[in-house]
This record gives C-alpha cells, sequence and structure tokens, in this order.
C-alpha cells in the first residue's frame, strides 16, 4: 500500500524502513507537516502516517479523502489532534499506537525530576566552564516526600513505582484506580487534596476538553510554596501563563516540561539560528529552575522500533481488510 509518511525525521526513515521489510509498503516519506497546505502531498496514498503534531481537522481530513486517502495510521497514542467525527463522515480509519514503550516516558520524567531536584544541568554547564563551586545547587532528598502521580496508566503507574522505591509517599488521582499501584501502597485521592499535600506534582493524562488546561491558576493557588510540576504528556493540559505567574511568585519551585501547548511550530525542529517567535515560549527559557526537552520522552530506540513495528501492522491490517484492535472511533 501506498503510504504518505509526514513529520519526517532521520530517525522515522531509519525505523520505519527497517520495519516495513516484513509489509512491502511503498513508503513516501516527507518532511513537512501535515497542514492544510500540505496534505495535498498525500493525493494518491491510500494511507497516511501522521505524528503527534501533524493537523487532522475537518478541513484536512477533508483534502486527504478528496485524494483518495483511507488510513490516518497515527505513529502516536494520543489522537487530541484528530478529528474523529469528521473521519468518520468522510470514510476515513484512523489508528493509533496505543502503547510502545511506557518505560521510555516514565525513565524521561523520573529524570526531570532527578535533573531538576539536583540541578544536574546548571551543574554540567558550570564545570564545563571550570566552576567547580556548590552554591546554588542545593538539593532535596526524595525520601520520605509526598509524590503526586495524576494518571496512573500504564506509564504513571510505572513513574509511580520508581519514586515509591525512592522512598516517596505516592499519591494518585485517576477515575479509574490501578490495582497494582494500590497493592504498592499508593494512595488515591482527589485532585484537590494531591495538588495541596504533593511537593512533586507529575502529569500522565490523555489531553481532552475535561483535561486542558487541568492546571491553571486555581489548582497552582492549591499547591505548597515552591512545588516541583513536570509534564511528560500532553502540553494543553498545563496553562502556561499561568505557570510563568506561579514561578514568578515562587509558587512553582522547579518546572520540568517535555511538552508544550503550542509546540507545533517549534518542537522536532533546529531553530538555533533563529529567533523564537513564540513569547510565551521564550520567557520559559528565562527562568534557571525551568527545564524544557523537545518532546523527547518516547525517545529510545526500543520506543521507536515498537511504534514503527504496530504503526505498520495496523497499516498491513487495513490493507487486508481486518481490524487491528487500534482503530479510534468518535
Amino acid at each position: 500500500m501506498r503510504v504518505a509518511v509526514f513529520s519526517t525525521k532521520s530517525y522515522d526513515r531509519e525505523f520505519l524502513t527497517a520495519a516495513n521489510t516484513h509489509h512491502g509498503h511503498e513508503l513516501l516519506f516527507f518532511e513537512w507537516r501535515l497542514t492544510a497546505e500540505s496534505a495535498t502531498l498525500a493525493t494518491g496514498s491510500p494511507a497516511v502516517c501522521a505524528f503527534v503534531n501533524d493537523e487532522l481537522d475537518a478541513g484536512v481530513l477533508g483534502v486527504l479523502a478528496a485524494g483518495g486517502t483511507r488510513l490516518v495510521a497515527l505513529r502516536s497514542a494520543g489522537f487530541n489532534n484528530v478529528d474523529l467525527g469528521s473521519a468518520a463522515d468522510l470514510g476515513i480509519t484512523v489508528s493509533r499506537v496505543p502503547a510502545y514503550s511506557p518505560h521510555a516516558v516514565a525513565e524521561h520524567t523520573v529524570g526531570l525530576i532527578l535533573t531538576l531536584n539536583r540541578r544536574l544541568h546548571r551543574a554540567h554547564a558550570r564545570v564545563r566552564e571550570g566552576n567547580l563551586a556548590l552554591e546554588g545547587l542545593l538539593g532535596f532528598d526524595l525520601q520520605g516526600k509526598t509524590v503526586g502521580v495524576i494518571g496512573t496508566g500504564r506509564i504513571g503507574a510505572l513513574v509511580a513505582k520508581v519514586l515509591a522505591s525512592f522512598g516517596c509517599d505516592v499519591l494518585a488521582s485517576d477515575s479509574v484506580p490501578n490495582r497494582e499501584c494500590i497493592e504498592r501502597g499508593v494512595r488515591y485521592v482527589s485532585i484537590d487534596e494531591l495538588l495541596r499535600a504533593s511537593m512533586i506534582v507529575t502529569l500522565h493524562v490523555p489531553l481532552t476538553p475535561e483535561t486542558h488546561h487541568l492546571i491553571d491558576a486555581h489548582a497552582i493557588d492549591l499547591m505548597p510554596q515552591g512545588v516541583m510540576l513536570i509534564n511528560t504528556s500532553r502540553g494543553g493540559l498545563v496553562d502556561t501563563r499561568a505557570v510563568i505567574a506561579g514561578l514568578k511568585t515562587g509558587r512553582i519551585g522547579y518546572l520540568g516540561l517535555d511538552v508544550y501547548e503550542e509546540e507545533g511550530d517549534l518542537f522536532f525542529r533546529d531553530l538555533s539560528d533563529q529567533v523564537i517567535q513564540d513569547d510565551v515560549f521564550s520567557r520559559l527559557l528565562t527562568f534557571p529552575n525551568v527545564l524544557i526537552t523537545g518532546h523527547q520522552g518516547f525517545f529510545t530506540r526500543e520506543a521507536l522500533g515498537a511504534i514503527a513495528q504496530v504503526t505498520l501492522d495496523s497499516i498491513s491490517a487495513f490493507e487486508q481488510g481486518r481490524r487491528s484492535g487500534r482503530e479510534l472511533t468518535a
């Protein structure tokens, strides 16, 4: 099957090409993001392979359908960028990769916590300049600290497990409590109670209308002074302007982000020779207690291999007229 692959980087080409040896699809790689302007590149391709920041609203889906596309295969778990209702109306099937390597994102989350706490990023920069002084690098023991995990699916549950092994008192909030978490001693409480009690709060829920700006000014006001906030899930969970206000007052003492609500025009690109036009993002970069990575949490060999294999399995299943079990419905 002819497949138009958007938002392609060198690593996408490498892992998809390797996985495709078992499938034999015709893969057309495009570096461009999928937008209303680039959607015509998929004309004649029954399948489109899209990534997290590709646009799949009604307009783009209409262009794809007119060009003969019948399948959109997301090489991601999140699907908040897809208008599923319009896809159904247009007869376009949408599939995703529901789980590829929860360990990758969970480990990155813990890495952000440890780096921010012990200021490893700042220490590294200092030492390279010959400054081995310790002033300004004081951290705290994780042992005995209360950590709040919002969302205990596969990733959140792994984060809770690791933090519990450090001796943290782990609180969680989820509409469906995870039995394994409960067996490990994780206590489920309301979000408000979690925010009031936790010195570290980490987010692991999908982005939906209900979770959009889950962390807003009200939520930040509930948190203890100097709280550490971590988001490796979806940028829209956090009201960035409210977080900046929290950083300025010291309510938020540490901020670790692997995602950003307006990341579409920023992430997965080298902008080192340009002036970043997003003033809100630029403001975040001025804080010494903020650590941002560019949607890197998924980026391990194991995860990329799994994403490529599962995505192509879904495309092959569609081509053969069978369900993969990874299809999405409105």
